[in-house]
């Protein structure tokens, strides 16, 4: 197996200056997650230094760093570590002679990301890329880039933004042949104003098509026109998916699954295809109309697609499912913990909803990034709350302020619930109340913490 990357590859593409001969097998710019034989990217950030972890790096196996202060350990010298991350990506995508797929939207990122790499890795096994984690930003995506094997037949890109521009730029890197846009949200609209801001920003991803690239919208989203519009000034072909008859890539049938997927006749360009969504609800429907209009684009195996589907694991913090042992017998934990905006939340409990169960309990953590919206979208929760049959609500964190006031006001349909402040004092609650036969939903955005009501969760059940 060739290296990933060799020191004179390296110095090439950077304009740095190497040490030493050295070669690695991978990129990290974390140094709790370098690896035998990585290549450490020491970056000067607002909070810290990279240059003060060299020495913890190559103690866990580095090969090689990249840095702007000379060392005493093999390196390739910059002017700028983190520019000479991103022109180590841009190299690293220069070279790779497969498909690309960049992926972006409000919601559903990380899930069509990994959907599309098990349905591409099905028929080229290890020859797929794809971004790990959600590393979407400016930095994470350089790195995804620049840890792709030389060789891949295909990559996955995940890219987000919280700012109008931010896309322009990560997609001119990435250079789909493929680009997604899985949905829009009033995510991050603190930054925005508008969901036709956030859609228009979304839309950036279509500028860095590859020449003859493929533009994948979804039909059904209140914004398709502007997205159509964009991608017609860079795509040569344009494929909408959704649930509406004139989507081209369709959910034409859809009944409910054994083991709490979607059994899904879809239906696209010349051909229908039946195929099971492992994954519960609608979204993740959705979703896999994406990947296949990916799949369809790339000229792919739709049939392996579909099995790929059926098989796809839960996320953990994006809806993995865990049984967890209780007095007398077992509870559903519904792990979508990572992350909320309002989109998210009322499909998730649309889904809750549905769930054969005793009880159903929603535990809420406050969405973030809202603005001046954050009171009226947080109260607006109230309809999908009521509408999913939940028996008990915990509400976590003072953007929930306002929805609990409305349920409190609301006492005729009234659901029980608690306000709390924090996730410590929502896994006290949970603890205490939960029992068998229920099904328990953790949403909430990443910042609330209810990761680590779930992690208590699991550690009580081990």
């Amino acid at each position: 197996m060739s290296a990933l990357w060799t020191s004179e590859e390296i110095a090439q593409a950077t304009g740095g200056v190497a040490s030493a001969p050295f070669a690695v097998s991978g990129v990290a710019f974390d140094s709790r997650e370098v690896a035998a034989g990585d290549l450490f990217v020491a970056m000067k950030g607002e909070a810290t230094d990279g240059h003060r972890f060299v020495d913890k790096a190559f103690g866990q196996g580095a090969a090689g760093a990249i840095v702007s202060e000379a060392i005493a350990r093999p390196h390739v010298l910059v002017p700028d570590s983190a520019a000479a991350l991103e022109a180590l990506g841009r190299a690293s995508r220069e070279r790779m002679q497969g498909k690309v797929v960049g992926v972006t939207g409000s919601v559903g990122k990380t899930g069509t990301k990994e959907a599309l790499f098990h349905a591409l890795d099905r028929v080229r096994p290890g020859a797929v890329h794809r971004s790990v984690k959600s590393y979407n930003n400016h930095v994470g995506v350089p790195l995804s880039l620049s840890r792709m094997p030389r060789d891949s037949a295909f990559g996955v890109f995940e890219m987000g933004m919280n700012h109008a521009g931010e896309l322009s730029a990560l997609t001119r890197q990435v250079r789909p042949h493929v680009a997604i846009v899985t949905a829009i949200a009033p995510a991050h609209i603190e930054f925005f104003g508008t969901e036709e801001k956030i859609a228009e920003a979304k839309a950036e991803i279509f500028e860095g098509l590859e020449p003859g690239g493929t533009a994948v919208i979804p039909y059904d989203s209140p914004h398709v026109a502007t997205l159509y519009a964009k991608a017609e000034q860079h795509a040569a072909r344009i494929l909408t998916f959704g649930f509406d008859a004139e989507a081209d890539v369709r959910a034409r049938d859809m009944v409910p699954a054994s083991g709490g997927g979607t059994l899904v006749t879809a239906t696209l360009p010349g051909v229908e295809l039946c195929f099971t969504v492992g994954a519960p609800g609608e979204h993740w429907v959705s979703n896999a109309l994406a990947v296949l209009a990916a799949v369809e684009a790339l000229g792919g195996d739709l049939a392996a697609a579909g099995l790929a589907l059926a098989e796809m694991p839960g996320l953990p913090g994006r809806g993995e499912r865990r049984i967890l042992p209780v007095r007398d017998g077992e509870a559903l934990l519904i792990d979508e913990s990572y992350n909320a905006n309002p989109l998210s939340m009322a499909a998730t409990l649309k889904q809750l909803g549905r769930e054969q169960a005793g009880r159903r309990i929603a535990v809420l953590g406050g969405m973030r990034e809202l603005g001046e919206r954050s009171r009226e979208l947080h109260a607006g929760l109230v309809e999908p709350l009521m509408g999913s049959h939940v028996d008990y609500a915990i509400l976590v964190g003072e953007e929930m302020q306002p929805l609990a006031e409305v349920l409190a006001h609301n006492r005729k349909d009234a659901i029980a619930f608690d306000h709390v402040p924090d996730a410590a004092r929502a896994t006290d609650l949970i603890q205490t109340e939960m029992r068998a036969g229920d099904a328990i939903l953790v949403k909430g955005s990443n910042g609330i913490g209810l990761s680590r009501l779930v992690a208590a969760l699991q550690e009580a059940k081990n």
